[in-house]
């Protein structure tokens, strides 16, 4: 199943420039704003609301908010207790955005979070699934 998304993920990111921008109606401030409130709920270790925001799919694969906040708290430390974070590019895919967020770990590093937020029936966005990329940078010349 990582596997899958991980391939799913890379064809997203080459196709990145074919996708089509967020048009007004999908908001970016909206979508911008369940990840903040997320990163919140994280960072006030408050379980229930960081698992409010995963789309019913991740839900289905962590049953309870404690086994789904374990997860990101070994996994995801980036956006489990993150510096500094910073929206990038946000692009739409079928019933997917796909939202860059340029984020410090508690460690220093940067990366790149990409969020695969899914359109829900009442027309809200959840989460829907999280790719982290570590920033490499090149020797100082």
């Amino acid at each position: 199943m990582v596997k899958a998304f991980r391939c799913f993920v890379a064809v997203v990111l080459l196709s990145y420039g074919l996708a089509g921008q967020v048009s007004a109606q999908e908001s970016p401030e909206a979508i911008q704003s369940v990840i903040k409130n997320q990163i919140a709920a994280f960072l006030n270790d408050d379980a229930k609301t960081a698992y409010s925001f995963a789309s019913p799919s991740i839900q289905g694969k962590f049953p309870s908010q404690d086994l789904f906040f374990e997860m990101v708290k070994r996994a995801y430390q980036p956006v489990y207790r993150p510096g500094n974070f910073a929206f990038g590019r946000s692009k739409a895919a079928g019933d997917q955005i796909i939202q860059e967020v340029l984020i410090t770990g508690p460690d220093g590093k940067d990366s790149t979070a990409i969020y695969l937020m899914q359109k829900q029936p009442d027309g809200s966005y959840k989460i829907n699934g999280v790719q982290i990329l570590q920033t490499t940078v090149g020797p100082a010349i």
